[in-house]
């Protein structure tokens, strides 16, 4: 089979696709034949060496997928060969064939198409804790959404219009605020030539918002903060500009009594049950048309490079996907 490797930390030219055996599943294992693997910010950070991930190398990057059970291990019953899955957190996914710990993984129902499904993972179950769990969004909320034409941001923006919020999105181009209004976010704001701080205190009276959902990280950060209310909560899930350097915590009293949290996935989706549960809730949203995934861009399992150039320019718009 052919699968990407990454043999030492670095740029995307340490993206190689090489030949390998196809793997074989033991105990609570399962064997996918992938249709389709997300690509994912928390891709880069691997590749770069991230400490905070504990990578080593050699490994196959792709953490997200969606594909057809070809064989299951001596412990699995809850999937048999011919299953259609979908997985999220499994490292492994930018390959033909991906080995999965069953407990990862979930059945994708009918009417939801793979590659749709690849794209939404991650982001989509990533949303749904955002908004249900770390910070609750409630009728009337006012949400600063960062990146909101990007993959999460734009699931996140439909979730949060969904339970009755007020949007404040910000974007960088024309094609983007095109985008993000089409989901029916109302106040977008273009970083590109207007401050965001000033012109969400425009919209919201000098009150500031009541969540700020940040997954751009250090470019974002200090004006974030500003943009909250008191006792708002900025909840800081990504890094796409890169970390954010440590800073005073009295900030957060001076600024306003205010919260800070960085969540991450696997804390959120601590066992099958929870896992299984935000997957079931996403899933009746897409087959119900309340929420849609917009795919930007496909590419072939050998163009993981461009893959990861094109999604750390910050010129796309919507999920990019690699098909094996």
């Amino acid at each position: 089979m052919k699968k990407i490797e990454i043999a030492q930390f670095g740029g995307s030219e340490t993206l190689q696709l090489v030949d390998a055996p196809t793997p074989t599943p033991t105990g609570s294992q399962i064997l996918v034949k992938v249709a389709a693997a997300g690509v994912n910010f928390v891709d880069i950070y691997q590749r770069n060496g991230n400490p905070v991930y504990g990578m080593t190398v050699p490994y196959t990057p792709g953490m997200e997928g969606a594909g057809v059970v070809e064989a299951v291990g001596s412990d699995v019953t809850a999937f048999k060969a011919g299953d259609r899955v979908a997985w999220t957190w499994a490292l492994g996914s930018y390959a033909e064939y991906a080995i999965v710990e069953a407990a990862k993984a979930v059945i994708v129902p009918q009417g939801l198409e793979l590659e749709e499904v690849a794209a939404f993972m991650l982001q989509g179950i990533t949303g749904h804790y955002l908004v249900n769990s770390t910070f609750e969004i409630k009728p009337g909320d006012i949400a600063l959404v960062h990146a909101a034409a990007g993959g999460t941001g734009s699931l996140l923006a439909q979730l949060i219009l969904l339970k009755g919020g007020v949007v404040i999105g910000t974007t960088s181009s024309d094609a983007k605020e095109a985008n993000v209004r089409a989901l029916g976010v109302q106040h977008v704001i273009r970083y590109d030539k207007e401050n965001f701080l000033d012109e969400v205190k425009k919209i919201t009276n000098g009150r500031g918002v009541d969540v700020v959902y940040d997954g751009v990280g250090a470019k974002t950060f200090d004006q974030s903060l500003l943009c909250l209310r008191p006792r708002g909560m900025m909840v800081l899930f990504g890094a796409a500009s890169g970390p954010v350097p440590p800073f005073e915590i009295m900030r957060l009293n001076s600024s306003g009594s205010l919260f800070l949290t960085r969540p991450t996935l696997a804390h959120y989706v601590a066992d099958a049950d929870e896992f299984k549960g935000r997957c079931n809730a996403i899933f009746e949203l897409l087959l119900s048309g309340k929420i849609s995934v917009r795919i930007d861009k496909r590419y072939e399992l050998g163009d993981a490079k461009a893959a990861h150039d094109d999604l750390a320019s910050g010129t796309t718009s919507g999920k990019l996907i690699l098909i094996p």
